[in-house]
């Protein structure tokens, strides 16, 4: 079983900002793409009922002829999709190992801004925990298990929280750098270099275009609204569509902090970086976790990204599958 500590990237990988920029590169991408293609898996569209008409599209990834020794459900990051590398290299390395795989796209992320005419905000939990529901009853899953990241691993954990009452049948939950203190992070991001600030502002504000261009009766916001800061548009957000009245209600919305998770019954692994440029790993020493909760803290890793070797081999999808798949009966 793989520890934080195992993870030894090369001095030339240790800064976080090469890290965190080469999680997400298309390298990744394409060797994500390759690996799937390689293992000779089928891969088909699902479009999963998330309750009070809400629509969410995921691609459930199966290896033909073989019984799978469970399903494990991936949530990926802010402004990340089903398609993102990290996304596709742990879908990979999960059926390698036996299972079978649904990758799930949130609102608004991949290529499903038609899907709903509401827009995407981090407290549509409840549409996440329905579209589980409805995926384990369309694949008729018996053994599910779920891996996030980032704002992924958030909604993982929350969505643990909610499992018994959904009726899911998850056995563990595994994520890489969660999103803990919304507000906190919304802080580490104003002081962190404006690369990480430029990156999701760019892509959340091609999302809120594309939105708009769709649904142009229901979204007239100007281009002078897209052109605010991150504070200031997430505080539009909060308020114009997310039904809170500051921006600060928005965010302990879906804060995980302090003893928030202490009603987890379903265990969980979490791994993260003590370099997280963009969440700061004291908030994951601050936190009061239950005996469920396993924390693991590695020296390097960025955020998300956990790169071993320039040709782009990523430590956490080894870390995730060796988590989720040992809560598993074996194949």
């Amino acid at each position: 079983m793989l520890k934080a500590t195992d993870y030894q990237p090369p001095r030339l990988l240790r800064n976080p900002h090469l890290q965190s920029v080469l999680g997400s590169c298309g390298l990744r991408q394409r060797r994500g793409l390759r690996a799937l293609s390689a293992l000779g898996a089928t891969t088909t569209e699902h479009i999963l009922d998330g309750g009070n008409g809400a629509r969410l599209q995921g691609w459930h990834s199966t290896v033909p002829g073989r019984r799978p020794r469970g399903t494990a459900l991936l949530l990926h990051g802010w402004e990340g999709s089903a398609e993102s590398g990290y996304m596709r290299l742990t879908a990979a390395r999960l059926l390698a190992d036996g299972l079978d795989v649904f990758r799930l796209n949130f609102r608004d992320h991949g290529d499903t801004h038609h899907l709903n005419e509401e827009l995407f905000h981090s407290n549509r939990i409840g549409e996440v925990v329905h579209a589980a529901v409805d995926m384990v009853r369309r694949l008729q899953v018996r053994d599910l298990v779920v891996a996030g990241f980032s704002l992924g691993g958030n909604h993982a954990l929350r969505l643990g929280l909610r499992a018994a009452d959904a009726g899911l049948p998850l056995r563990h939950i595994a994520v890489v750098c969660p999103l803990v203190d919304p507000a906190a992070t919304m802080d580490s991001m104003e002081r962190a270099p404006q690369f990480y600030d430029w990156y999701f502002r760019r892509k959340w504000r091609s999302s809120l275009v594309r939105k708009r261009e769709l649904f142009p009766e229901r979204f007239g916001y100007d281009d002078a609204t897209l052109a605010m800061d991150m504070r200031g548009l997430i505080g539009w957000l909060a308020r114009q569509h997310a039904g809170f009245g500051t921006v600060e209600e928005y965010f302990e919305s879906y804060s995980i902090a302090g003893d928030r998770l202490a009603g987890l019954a379903v265990p969980a692994s979490i791994l993260m970086a003590e370099d997280d440029p963009v969440i700061p790993v004291e908030h994951f020493r601050q936190w009061r976790l239950p005996a469920t909760v396993e924390l693991e803290l590695a020296r390097w890793g960025g955020h998300c990204a956990f790169v071993e070797n320039l040709a782009g081999d990523g430590f956490a999808e080894r870390w995730v599958a060796d988590r989720l798949g040992a809560a598993l009966p074996p194949g």
